[in-house]
């Protein structure tokens, strides 16, 4: 059972972090949740287990999903700004192509006016 305590691990950490950037006391959520301040400082520091209604509970307090209590932002995160970095050097690289076209095009119709222009003069 030791893996499913590492991806529990956290939960407490994150909404400890939660909790002190509403600057709220435990106290504070632990009267939202209608538990004793023991009982939700217990849920901070990962001793009790939160079974899922109480998480949606605690989600609810915070504006947050639960899915956000659950899963370590800090990772994908990460792999956000790496996809973004690359959909960003694929979107430059086609908006240069997309420049070189316009250029060219220009050139084309230039080149076809002085044509027009040498035919009606001729």
């Amino acid at each position: 059972m030791g893996n499913a305590s590492t991806s529990m691990d956290s939960i407490g950490k994150r909404i400890k972090a939660l909790r002190q950037q509403k600057d709220w006391l435990q106290s504070d959520v632990a009267k939202k949740l209608n538990i004793s301040v023991p009982a939700f400082s217990k849920i901070e520091s990962d001793i009790t287990d939160i079974n899922i209604s109480r998480l949606r509970e605690i989600a609810n307090i915070f504006g947050v999903g639960m899915t956000d209590l659950l899963s370590d932002n800090s990772s994908p995160a990460k792999e956000y700004v790496d996809e973004l970095k690359k959909t960003k050097e694929i979107v430059e690289a086609q908006d240069a192509k997309i420049n070189k076209l316009q250029e060219y095009i220009i050139r084309l119709y230039e080149e076809l006016h002085t044509l027009k222009q040498g035919v009606t003069n001729g």
